[in-house]
């Protein structure tokens, strides 16, 4: 017992000698340099800062924020989305959490008389690029936004892959390229063309025409996308560090092997409205399959310039679809000034762009895709009020594999193995498990816009009008969408009910 309690206090002494000699050592680093302020004031002590304001993160999701605080998804956001993508009860008792009267929110009119559940919410397809000699009819409204494999983990894009195809719905490549993991799952694909024009280019960076058919030549491959802009990076294009650059992605991507890639902040073949048409139109040409165009809304004169070019050159001439995304969407990096202040918000320029379609009566030739932060049934059956055709979402089904939203998108420590390429970090992603949470999400959405659908009295989504939609003024009061947006038939009311009194 006695060397027991003598062991005991040597152990604690030692410890505390080694404790105090760590402290020394720290101390004398801490006022030596000049780096660093707060250390220098505070030796030793105020490396505590630089710890608090990490955890604080966590601190901060986990125990002090409130369901509805977060940014940029709330917890009840999330919650709602893992609890759909589980299969689990996602009801909610007591009362909402969210505050209804805050500026902006929007609230679905009911209908005295809603459809019987009875009635049929399947969505009525719009086919995708018509004149095109393979023309698509999506199977789904709501589908998967542009995620690349690179950004995305080898696991994660063969989930969504598979989920997509589970779900009946179609995914977007993302810039990235073609890879065995897209195809793998079978489902339908949108093939995105980036500014690099990853995977369709030839050694010189420039679109290749026969890339473009190898990739058409999968049956898989629907439609192709020109990415002009995305909403977290206006007017930015982004360089794949040479380190991340190994033989898979240089051959799916088309680049040199250990190089940096750089990707222009804009299509070099693309500065007018012509010159966007011309690309479009060869494009189409070559692959014999709908080709648009993603962007996002900033200036609006030259959408009018664009559809009065259309005109001039034939309806034939006009882009399969045109995909808005919303001036706060997301990305695995992007600058904080275009991240935080560039880009209009989709609530604006969604309702813009269909009106211009409409104003030139494109809206049946141009479908019209809505991106950005539509992850509810609330946020979807808004866009399809507004005038979307179809929807589309990344972080979305990102939390449907399981993101906890721990913000390390840009760092390969995504804990979750979604956005990681370190081989432990993604054996906690089961793609086969996975692809059954995306196929879940999906279902839970088409089921919660159905039931918007039901109460506003149609029996549809796609039904949804501007005026069965309320947005939130400053007073508290609200008023409807076709008061700040009037539909055509609205306008022509309006314009005709003014010529009367006069």
């Amino acid at each position: 017992m006695t060397n027991t309690l003598v062991f005991l206090a040597n152990a604690f002494a030692f410890a505390v000698g080694i404790s105090v000699l760590v402290i020394i050592v720290l101390f004398i680093i801490d006022v030596s340099q000049t780096k660093d302020a707060v250390r220098k004031n505070y030796p030793v002590v105020g490396r505590f800062r630089n710890l608090f304001n990490t955890l604080g993160e966590f601190f901060r999701q986990y125990f002090f924020a409130m369901d509805r605080e977060e940014m940029p998804f709330n917890r009840a956001q999330r919650e709602w989305i893992n609890k759909s993508s589980e299969g689990h009860d996602n009801t909610v008792a007591f009362g909402s959490t969210k505050v209804l009267n805050t500026t902006g929110s929007f609230i679905f009119a009911n209908a005295a008389f809603p459809s019987l559940d009875t009635h049929s919410t399947e969505t009525a397809s719009l086919t995708i690029g018509a004149g095109a000699r393979n023309p698509y009819h999506p199977n789904s409204v709501f589908n998967i936004s542009g995620m690349s494999y690179g950004a995305l983990s080898r696991p994660a894009i063969r989930a969504l892959s598979k989920g997509a195809k589970l779900a009946n719905c179609w995914y977007n490549t993302g810039e990235g390229g073609l890879s065995e993991m897209h195809l793998e799952g079978g489902c339908d694909l949108v093939f995105q063309i980036g500014t690099a024009k990853y995977g369709v280019r030839d050694k010189g960076g420039k679109l290749s025409d026969d890339k473009l058919r190898e990739v058409a030549a999968h049956e898989n491959v629907r439609v192709f996308e020109l990415k002009l802009a995305q909403g977290a990076k206006p007017g930015n294009g982004g360089m794949l560090p040479g380190v991340k650059v190994s033989e898979e992605i240089a051959k799916i991507r088309g680049i040199p092997v250990g190089e940096d890639s750089i990707s222009p902040n804009r299509h070099p073949e693309i500065d007018s409205v012509q010159s966007l048409l011309d690309m479009i139109g060869h494009i189409r040409e070559v692959t014999g399959k709908p080709v648009g165009f993603k962007t996002v809304l900033g200036a609006k004169k030259w959408l009018e310039e664009l559809c009065e070019e259309i005109h001039k050159r034939g309806i034939a001439s006009a882009p399969d679809f045109i995909t808005i995304d919303s001036g706060d969407g997301g990305t695995g990096a992007a600058p904080m000034p275009l991240i935080d202040n560039v880009g209009v918000l989709l609530f604006e320029s969604l309702p813009i762009l269909v009106d211009i379609l409409r104003e030139y009566g494109l809206q049946e030739r141009v479908r019209v895709i809505s991106s950005g932060k539509l992850v509810t049934p609330a946020d979807v059956a808004w866009a399809l009020c507004a005038g979307a055709d179809y929807v589309v979402s990344a972080r979305g089904f990102m939390f449907a594999l399981g993101c906890i939203q721990a913000m390390k998108c840009n760092k390969n420590t995504c804990p979750t193995g979604i956005t990681t390429h370190n081989k432990r970090l993604q054996k906690g992603l089961n793609p086969a498990e996975k692809s059954v949470r995306v196929k879940n999400f999906v279902e839970r959405m088409r089921y919660g816009l159905g039931l918007i659908a039901h109460s506003c009295g149609v029996s549809s989504p796609r039904d949804l009008k501007r005026h069965d939609v309320r947005i939130v003024q400053s007073n508290g009061l609200s008023v409807h969408l076709d008061e700040f947006f009037p539909d055509m038939d609205t306008k022509k009311e309006y314009l005709a009910a003014n010529v009367r009194s006069k």
